[in-house]
């Protein structure tokens, strides 16, 4: 339901603002999803939440590491573990 409503916001603030900002002529509905097909597939992906391919990784905070850095060897063991069962042994996460 969300992909056909969507674009219709899509089209409402192109055609609300950026005509008159810059200089640009208004859109279609179908532009409109043209658009945020091509925002998913660039930005986003359509797949939702997190999965093990996910861009949105959270490795490089410090909390994370100074964690995982705390961890007793048992734990980290339990830990990579638990990120195989996740993720599987496809060495994509």
């Amino acid at each position: 339901m969300l992909l056909f409503l969507l674009p219709f916001a899509i089209q409402a603030l192109w055609n609300g603002i950026l005509p008159e900002i810059m200089n640009v002529s208004t859109i279609t509905y179908w532009q409109a999803m043209g658009l945020f097909v091509l925002s998913r597939i660039l930005f986003g992906g359509f797949v939702g939440g997190k999965h093990c391919g996910s861009k949105k990784r959270h490795f490089g905070k410090a909390g994370f590491k100074e964690k995982f850095m705390n961890m007793t060897d048992e734990e980290k063991a339990a830990f990579k573990e638990r990120w195989k069962d996740r993720c599987g042994n496809n060495n994509k996460c």
